[in-house]
């Protein structure tokens, strides 16, 4: 059974499931799990590792377009190294640090492989503790007419695996260590319609984001944008393609808007917004043609971030 099976097995069972976080009264919450086997190629250090742990469970909490308030982790490793921890440790509390967030601490154990579960706790906007803001958003609000945009740079983290194969591990970490979008998220909750994080690939997200809101995307190819370092390293178009639709975990946010309010996000974000496509009735393409729901699987080794 991979990844998508399981989600489905658990969608099955816990009906509250299918967004980035769980809302709970005031609060919103997710957890992540990475392996050094499948998540963490050879060359990234143990400041990366800290970094990326903690990151990606931000990501969850940033496209639900909330505040971020403080991250825990349970930490496993064959044996415990003075260096390694306190640098992974580092790594995890500068993330937090970079989205006005907390690392508190969590567990220690002994593990055959180099594992991280990292939980985030957002919090809900308007509580007596935070400044009033918009509710949490789903995956579910998407409106045929909407246009469909994307913040900075896809592709990321396919440059950086393309660079640890090639020892080039210096410029590879630092492609690891996205900033998680958090304040983007919040910034543009009170606009969009459905929003998610890209980590299982462009193509994927979009197609997880069309079912979820029963809809369709048409996106335009020419309109991504594909980070500069996946065009210093892909071979040809196809090989650019690949590197920022599929590959996946490039976690920026991937989001529907009302066309009139396109230019108002673009506006108001801290980062880079661009429009990639729109909203349509039926079917996931790209240019026209059918996109394929391909992306990152959790249990698959045969390669991805």
């Amino acid at each position: 059974m991979d990844e998508r099976a399981a989600l489905a097995l658990v969608s099955e069972v816990v009906p509250a499931t299918g967004d980035d976080a769980a809302v709970v009264d005031d609060l919103v919450v997710t957890t992540d799990m990475l392996h050094e086997r499948t998540d963490l190629p050879a060359g990234v250090t143990p400041y990366t590792a800290g970094w990326r742990a903690v990151a990606v469970s931000l990501s969850d909490v940033a496209a639900m377009g909330v505040p971020a308030v403080a991250a825990v982790g349970a930490y496993g490793a064959p044996t415990f190294e003075d260096e390694a921890l306190r640098v992974f440790l580092t790594g995890a509390s500068d993330v937090c640090e970079r989205v006005d967030a907390e690392y508190v601490g969590g567990d220690l154990d002994q593990h055959e492989e180099f594992t991280v579960a990292t939980t985030v706790v957002g919090r809900v906007p308007g509580t007596p503790t935070d400044s009033p803001g918009s509710p949490p958003v789903g995956r579910d609000g998407a409106t045929p007419g909407d246009r469909l945009c994307c913040t900075g740079t896809l592709g990321r983290t396919a440059a950086a695996l393309r660079l640890f194969e090639r020892d080039q591990v210096e410029h590879a970490n630092d492609l690891f260590r996205f900033v998680p979008r958090v304040a983007t998220g919040r910034t543009v909750a009170e606009h969009v319609t459905a929003m998610l994080d890209v980590s299982d690939g462009l193509a994927r997200s979009a197609h997880l984001l069309a079912a979820a809101s029963d809809c369709g995307l048409a996106l335009d190819g020419d309109a991504l944008p594909v980070d500069d370092a996946v065009d210093d390293l892909a071979a040809d178009r196809q090989d650019r393609r690949e590197l920022s639709t599929f590959v996946g975990e490039d976690f920026e946010l991937l989001f529907t808007v009302p066309a009139d309010e396109v230019s108002a996000v673009q506006s108001a974000a801290p980062v880079p917004v661009t429009p990639v496509g729109r909203v349509a009735e039926d079917g996931v393409t790209m240019d026209g043609e059918p996109l394929p729901d391909r992306g990152y699987t959790h249990g698959d080794e045969s390669g991805g971030a």
